[in-house]
Order: C-alpha cells, then sequence, then structure tokens
C-alpha cells in the first residue's frame, strides 16, 4: 500500500484561493509538457489517435481552466491589491502584460490543437509550442515568487472569502454555458 497516499493534503478549494491559483499553475505546466511531449510523438508517429487525443485535451484545458483562471486574477485579485504600493502596481503591470503575450501565443496555437489533423510537424510548430511554454513557464515562476507569497499577507480573510465566492460563481456560470 502506497502511504503517501494517506498523507496527501487535501487539494485547495474555493475557501483557500490562492492555493486553488497555485494548484492551477501546477496543472498548467503538466498541460505544457504534455505539449512537449506531443512535439516528439508527431515527430515519431505523426499525429496519430493518441497525439489528437493529447492536443484536444490541452486544448480543451487552456480553453476552460486557463481562461477562468486569468479572469479570476484580472476580474477580482488584480484589482484588490494593485493600490497597496508602487511595486505592486509594477508587479501587476507585468503580470498583465505577460497574460497579454501569453494570449497572443494561444491564438496561435490553439486553432491547431482544435483540429490536431491540421498540425504540420516541424519547426514552425515546434516554436508555437516552444514560445507558448516558456511564456507560461515564465509567468507562473514570476507570480508566485513575486506577487502570490505578497498577496497572501496582505489579503484579509474577508477579501479572500470574497475571491473564492467569485472564483466560485465563474465556474458555475461556466459550466451553465457549456
Amino acid at each position: 500500500m502506497n502511504m503517501n497516499l494517506l498523507n496527501a493534503e487535501p487539494a485547495p478549494d474555493f475557501t483557500d484561493p490562492l492555493g486553488l491559483l497555485m494548484a492551477c499553475h501546477q496543472r498548467m505546466l503538466g498541460n505544457c509538457e504534455t505539449l512537449e511531449a506531443l512535439l516528439s510523438h508527431i515527430e515519431t508517429s505523426g499525429v496519430d489517435e493518441e497525439a489528437r487525443k493529447a492536443a484536444r485535451n490541452v486544448h480543451h484545458y487552456f480553453s476552460t481552466a486557463g481562461m477562468l483562471h486569468h479572469a479570476d486574477e484580472e476580474q477580482d485579485l488584480f484589482p484588490l491589491l494593485i493600490r497597496e504600493s508602487i511595486k505592486m502596481a509594477e508587479i501587476i503591470h507585468a503580470l498583465k502584460q505577460d497574460h497579454k503575450q501569453m494570449m497572443e501565443a494561444w491564438q496561435a496555437l490553439a486553432p491547431l490543437l482544435a483540429r490536431p489533423n491540421t498540425i504540420e510537424p516541424g519547426e514552425k510548430f515546434t516554436q508555437t509550442v516552444m514560445h507558448f511554454c516558456t511564456l507560461y513557464r515564465d509567468h507562473i515562476k514570476r507570480e508566485e515568487s513575486d506577487f502570490l507569497d505578497i498577496a497572501r499577507h496582505i489579503l484579509s480573510s474577508a477579501q479572500l472569502k470574497k475571491l473564492g465566492s467569485r472564483m466560485k460563481e465563474r465556474r458555475e456560470q461556466a459550466a451553465e454555458h457549456e
């Protein structure tokens, strides 16, 4: 029996919105790893059923949970903190610029992943994937080291509760439209 399973911490939920955002970062990084593995797979096996399934799964994740994650930050978290200090405003500005670049990279990648049969193996697809993954990794590193730890110390319990409620509402609304 795997004893680590018995000691595993429960996954964060809406009562820990910052923990939930960090857990989402881990899923984003995992999807980036899947994308990079997809590059190798396509090189050796082409765009077979396994590649199509992986592409569709990554597309679904970033088109749903990924977009909700950015909305959580842009619409609810950043406004709570932008007036805390000039340094915090600068960090938030940089994170928003990251989001813009990540969205531009996603717009180049998403149509290919949505229709994996259109993927043409080669340098262009590889560069598109690598650019996207690099942007996400750099952003997550900056956000976790420069922003979320500070946010955790600044936000009150009431603000965190409201943030968690808004995140939950956003997902419930998204589920209604699926």
